[in-house]
């Protein structure tokens, strides 16, 4: 503890805060921002590294017992989608700028040769089909439209935006929207806002504060985080309990993955994963680490956001030296896919943040930077991705009560079991209740072309083809259909026979079957 006052009072002398016309202003240096964005990277990393074997290992439970920086986890590094994506996404800006367009990030995210999970793979799929990159993480095409993806790849934004909020939120709204909607993209205003935040405040409540205040008033993110300052409030000594609280509250996800599970994919709970850490580590960047990590579901993502905003707090040189040491090997490795090492993304991001400075009213005079500090405060409406959507019921590819016509071949795998088929007479057929239907693919270079038929009706075809460079999507989506009349209705999916013409196959995969009823964002 004496040692983290002992920073504030160092970094109490180099950020200087000025008030004049309602207007706050902080005072910098080059070599101070720098060093924050430096130390925002390497926390990330480190955070990312920590949790990284643990990931999903624990779903609706705290991980209990010793938790230490495993090898393996800094082995995976280059590899880790929470770092290539925020690269990929960062490279849009850097080559195009601070206005870079949704199509200029779409153009790095989808076509990148980098594997991509949920609401990522699907933003690709819906690319890669044709839906428009501001459209292709929206509800009506992405039922993952809620989960974690934007908030794990976010962190460049903030790091570029010091002090600048509202300008991390343009960024956000053309980024986030490429694989989700609503609260998907909200954890990009709250982990983006707090980065923001983390460069000119020293003190956690308050830049947890600063990322609440982006969130839109009545999305489902501001109410989560809202509830976690009253527990945090009425627990401030019981982190176990706070969580107990969320756990009770909000581990409910929509996400075909995680309906009649533990399992927990959505950004607002794995964001107040993040704020739990921040608000109980109190400045410590192991500390906050630990407990992000502890808290389970997406335990790499969640430390890898809460390590990012206290590094970026306390900047590269004041970081714990066992935390720099382990990471001094890494620092100039590129990230799969990318042209970026922890390095060369800090020094690009110092060359952007002084033009967004700049550009929004700040000044460089000698060795100083003086930034015009932005409202944290959002006056957007909130996106609700799905209203009053629930799940009704899930069926897997061996229960008795589909249908498979034809000759299909089983590929058991637990939860992500597949039935494959190439027999031209091959159908599925299941019988629901509801007004939406998801059925899980598999892209692959050997896919053809299904049907879709509801009720005796052709609903559309999907082209399940993927080239080879990617050599894994089975979270794709087969089937997405919502707006039906309430009630009862029957699916056939079939083996059309037919293909795109660089595929190797006409094969059709399918998986999980997920049934709701509700209102989703039109």
């Amino acid at each position: 503890m004496k040692r983290f006052l002992f920073i504030i009072l160092i970094m109490s002398l180099i950020i200087v805060f000025n008030c004049t016309n309602n207007q706050q202003t902080v005072t910098t240096t080059r070599d101070v921002l720098l060093d924050k964005i430096r130390g925002g990277w390497v926390g990330k990393s480190y955070g990312v590294s920590f949790g990284g074997p643990t990931e999903f290992g624990h779903q609706g439970k705290i991980i209990e017992g010793p938790l230490e920086l495993d090898p393996k986890g800094l082995e995976w590094l280059p590899y880790q989608d929470d770092m290539y994506v925020n690269m990929a996404l960062f490279k849009a800006v850097v080559d195009n700028g601070l206005d870079a367009t949704s199509a200029d990030f779409a153009k790095e995210f989808a076509h990148g040769g980098f594997l991509l999970w949920h609401a990522n793979g699907q933003g690709r799929q819906n690319i890669l089909e044709g839906i428009p990159p501001d459209k292709s993480g929206h509800p009506l095409y992405n039922p993952h439209a809620d989960d974690i993806d934007f908030q794990i790849e976010c962190d460049f934004i903030g790091l570029v935006c010091p002090g600048l909020p509202q300008a991390a939120l343009n960024i956000c709204d053309r980024a986030g929207h490429l694989m989700n909607y609503g609260d998907g993209v909200y954890g990009g205003y709250f982990v983006t806002a707090m980065y923001a935040a983390a460069f000119i405040y020293n003190d956690m409540q308050q830049i947890v504060e600063a990322g609440f205040k982006a969130l839109p008033e009545g999305s489902g993110y501001a109410e989560i985080i809202g509830d976690l300052f009253k527990w945090h409030k009425q627990y401030p000594l019981d982190w176990k309990k706070t969580w107990q609280e969320l756990e009770d509250k909000y581990n409910n996800d929509l996400c075909p993955w995680g309906v009649h599970s533990k399992f927990n994919i959505q950004a607002r709970l794995n964001g107040a994963y993040i704020a739990l850490g921040l608000l109980y580590g109190e400045g410590d960047l192991e500390k906050t680490v630990e407990l992000s990590t502890r808290c389970g579901q997406d335990s790499d993502c969640n430390p890898a956001n809460s390590g990012g905003i206290v590094g970026t707090m306390l900047g590269f040189n004041n970081l714990p030296e066992k935390i720099t040491t382990a990471m001094a090997p890494h620092m100039n490795t590129d990230f799969h896919f990318t042209p970026f090492s922890i390095e060369s993304a800090s020094k690009e991001c110092l060359r952007l943040s002084l033009e967004n400075i700049l550009a929004n009213g700040g000044k460089e005079s000698g060795c100083e930077i003086n930034i015009n500090v932005q409202s944290f405060r959002t006056s957007r409406k909130a996106e609700i991705s799905f209203p009053t959507l629930a799940p009704l019921d899930r069926f897997n590819v061996t229960d008795e009560r589909i249908t498979w016509q034809g000759e299909w071949k089983l590929f058991p795998k637990g939860d992500e079991s597949m039935r494959r088929s190439s027999d031209i007479n091959g159908s599925m057929e299941v019988e629901f209740i509801g007004n939406a239907i998801y059925v899980q693919g598999d892209l692959r270079f050997d896919q053809g072309i299904l049907e879709y038929v509801i009720d005796d009706k052709s609903m559309g075809t999907r082209d399940m083809y993927l080239p080879k460079k990617w050599k894994r999507a089975d979270q794709s989506t087969a089937v997405w259909v919502t707006g039906l009349p309430d009630g009862d209705h029957k699916l056939r999916v079939l083996v059309t026979g037919k293909k795109n013409a660089d595929s190797e196959g006409i094969m059709v995969s399918l998986g999980k079957v997920v049934t709701y009823s509700g209102e989703i964002a039109e």
